[in-house]
């Protein structure tokens, strides 16, 4: 019986990140699909570029939620006598990572989605809320300092695993959780394939913040 719970609590986490949030916010409010313009990408960042602020502020925030909300569907199975105290983590890296691919492949927009990011932020924020913030603060320097969000991406993914392995918090941090970082850091590597590429030829698109300055200017 437990198996079964857990099996469609899965199924609930992926459908929570098969949200397709920028196609769907794109289309309902503006009539526009994002995968047609910009990067072609349905993530907030694209959003951003194509659709304005405000509209890659909500969807950036509901991607972040369906990440948090899967990650937390563990505590209502341990809640429930489903799992045990020591197999809480586990499931919540494997319901947010469920819920990442979700929002790489989601069943409600023909499986072409996001990147993934701001799901995967969602999840760490809900397994490891003092590192995601300090995850959040590496991302916006290096946008700051580059101009470059793929880039803020990449070493803020970074950033995870190797801060756990040093330990900052003055504690030793789980394997698995390391493992995950690693793996996840890796992920983000694939999915930003493209903008790697670009950053090493010099062709990557700038962050969305100068090109709000130059509209307003």
């Amino acid at each position: 019986m437990n198996v079964l719970i857990i099996i469609a609590t899965t199924v609930v986490a992926y459908l929570l990140g098969s949200i397709p949030t920028a196609v769907w916010y794109g289309q309902g409010f503006f009539g526009v699909d994002v995968r047609q313009h910009g990067s072609g990408n349905a993530g907030a960042t694209n959003t951003f570029r194509v659709l304005g602020k405000r509209a890659g502020t909500i969807v950036m925030l509901v991607d972040v939620m369906k990440g948090y909300t899967a990650a937390t569907l563990s505590s209502i199975l341990w809640f429930s006598d489903v799992i045990t105290d020591g197999e809480i983590l586990t499931f919540e890296i494997v319901f947010g990572i469920v819920a990442v691919l979700g929002h790489l492949y989601p069943i409600f927009a023909g499986f072409r989605g996001g990147k993934g990011v701001a799901t995967l932020l969602g999840m760490v924020l809900a397994i490891h809320p003092e590192m995601a913030l300090i995850c959040i603060g590496i991302f916006l320097l290096v946008v700051i300092a580059s101009q470059y969000v793929s880039l803020g991406s990449i070493l803020a993914a970074l950033a995870f695993p190797v801060l756990l392995l040093l330990q900052i918090f003055g504690e030793k941090e789980s394997p698995l959780l390391i493992v995950f970082g690693f793996i996840m850091f890796l992920l983000v590597v694939l999915t930003h394939k493209k903008n790697i590429r670009r950053l090493l030829h010099g062709q990557e698109s700038r962050t969305i913040l100068i090109q709000l300055k130059k509209k307003r200017a």
